[in-house]
């Protein structure tokens, strides 16, 4: 992973800090996990929530990278650069296309929502990791956003890397929504760090799509195995008339018409 998709995984989570206190800053609350709360509960369903975060981008992002294929590999990186520019458009409210994305998880969040029901409220550190990790799976835009750019990763740990990243940037907006961190998440909503941040994001992803379509042609480059089962690319490539032992049709025969001993089609001179 590199560093601007690092830093654009933690800025997808600063940034949406006011649709995490919106969606999650009343759960908090109705798991008690506000100052009656212990730390040691309050880090416990922030870890299980990043926890479920990684495990589901290393899921996703590994299953993506199963496809050894080279243009699926270059569609993934154009759909990583598009969902950068997709998700800052978002953040800074100039589209919400990506809702479709939070609809569709809604089906999928029933099942997980019965299960969590049983933990509510948590009576120790063992049941706040576990719902933790169960409401990280819940429909929301942002979450299921990161998520499929994490999939595009084609990396388990890559995709591990940049769900954990996005994780920690919610958590300041999260841990002032647990422990009454009033300033904090009314800075943390400002529209002009949103804003900003948004910009960064498109930035980004117009950034990654551009040096993408410019070199994304090496990805597709025609493959000619060679002796060794290698693939001849660039540079390497046969010239032409070149024998190649893996390759179909007769080997040149020794004695015939100009590859005899000390001549080489293509770079000899005087012989044709």
């Amino acid at each position: 992973m590199t560093t601007t998709e690092g830093l654009a995984a933690l800025g997808i989570g600063l940034a949406g800090a006011g649709h995490c206190v919106g969606m999650c800053g009343g759960i908090a609350a109705a798991l008690g996990l506000g100052t009656r709360a212990g730390p040691i509960t309050v880090v416990a369903y922030h870890a299980g929530r990043l926890g479920s975060y990684a495990a589901l981008g290393a899921l996703l992002a590994g299953l993506a990278g199963s496809i050894d294929v080279a243009r699926w590999t270059l569609a993934l990186r154009l759909m990583a650069a598009l969902l950068l520019v997709a998700m800052g458009l978002s953040i800074g409210g100039w589209w919400r296309g990506i809702a479709v994305l939070e609809r569709a998880g809604a089906v999928l969040w029933r099942p997980v929502q019965r299960l969590g029901r049983g933990l509510l409220p948590p009576r120790h550190g063992g049941h706040a990791l576990l719902l933790g990790a169960l409401w990280g799976m819940m429909p929301c835009g942002l979450i299921y956003s990161a998520l499929a750019w994490a999939t595009t990763a084609g990396d388990p740990a890559d995709g591990a890397m940049r769900m954990l990243l996005f994780g920690i940037g919610t958590l300041p907006a999260m841990l002032a929504a647990s422990f009454g961190g009033r300033g904090l998440r009314e800075l943390l909503v400002r529209p002009a760090l949103k804003r900003g941040i948004a910009v960064l994001l498109i930035a980004a992803g117009a950034w990654s799509l551009t040096t993408t379509l410019q070199h994304g042609q090496h990805l597709v480059r025609p493959y000619v195995s060679g002796a060794a089962g290698m693939p001849h690319t660039g540079s390497q490539a046969p010239a032409h008339g070149e024998y190649l032992p893996g390759r179909t049709g007769r080997p040149p025969d020794a004695a015939g018409t100009g590859t005899s001993t000390g001549t080489s089609t293509g770079t000899s001179t005087g012989t044709g």
